[in-house]
């Protein structure tokens, strides 16, 4: 069992905070569905609620850190060199709907490298985590990702644009054209709608590779040293290594990294 640091124990006790709070919340979501006005109201409320927490909890700890939130934006810390990157409530939709998969993520990157990364499943209270150098966990189980080898023996998760996300029509019709490709070449496609849980799933062993366009750093920032943690693979499409700043994120295993990218390229090509 690899040794917690002090920041990796501040991070999962902030998430921990932030999640028994959004499961108080998500227990009035059923309630909110039949009305027409409100619903998306609350949700964002909760997701800010969420983030006012782990940025009290991560500040109290490490009071010089800078942060990269998706509610509240860039805040820059007296160290430059350390900050943490936070999606307080992974799967809003989800969340709204009152589908139980949606998930907290904190990030931390220090030198402009992702060194530590927390996912917190509040739900299935699943804790998912890893740091450089010491592998990846869900709570005390080491973590592998899958030993397949074959793509038509793997599942793959993706993300689905919808409007207003993933570039318009061209955006659209490309992303028919990857699932296409990749819907002839294996065992089946999900889409749960939350990357955070998807790359933590590759990271299990549950899927065998996950890609998506478009996502912001407070989305894959904790699941990227996580997969990599776990023995797997970060890229763009291209198979060059995934950066903050990459368009596209692929992750997989080993065993089929080179055909799944090479399968996402072919789609490009048509």
């Amino acid at each position: 069992m690899a040794i917690r640091s002090a920041n990796l124990n501040v991070m999962m006790r902030a998430a921990e905070k932030a999640g028994r709070a959004l499961v108080r919340d998500f227990g009035e979501v059923e309630q909110l569905q039949v009305m027409k006005k409100g619903p998306g109201d609350f949700v964002s409320n909760a997701d800010r609620k969420a983030e006012d927490i782990i940025k009290r909890e991560l500040q109290k700890a490490r009071p010089d850190f800078g942060f990269l939130m998706e509610e509240s934006g860039e805040t820059a810390g007296a160290d430059e060199n350390n900050r943490f990157i936070v999606d307080p409530l992974d799967g809003t939709t989800n969340f709204l709907h009152g589908m139980p998969h949606w998930a907290v993520s904190i990030g931390l990157e220090q030198n402009g490298e992702v060194t530590t990364g927390v996912i917190y499943d509040p739900i299935k209270d699943e804790m998912f985590w890893a740091e450089k150098g010491q592998g990846a966990f869900l709570r005390d189980k080491r973590l592998r990702v899958s030993g397949r080898s074959q793509m038509h023996d793997s599942v793959f998760a993706t993300g689905i644009p919808h409007i207003g996300i993933g570039g318009g029509p061209k955006g659209h019709a490309l992303f028919m054209k990857r699932l296409h490709a990749v819907m002839g070449n294996s065992a089946g496609i999900r889409r749960w709608g939350t990357a955070s849980l998807d790359l933590a799933y590759v990271a299990a062993g549950r899927y065998e590779g996950f890609w998506e366009r478009g996502l912001h750093p407070w989305d894959v920032a904790a699941g990227w040293i996580i997969v990599k943690e776990a023995g797997g693979f970060v890229t763009d499409v291209a198979g060059r290594a995934y950066s903050l700043k990459s368009q596209d994120i692929v992750a997989s295993n080993s065993g089929v990294q080179t055909a799944f990218c090479k399968t996402l390229r072919s789609a490009d090509k048509e």
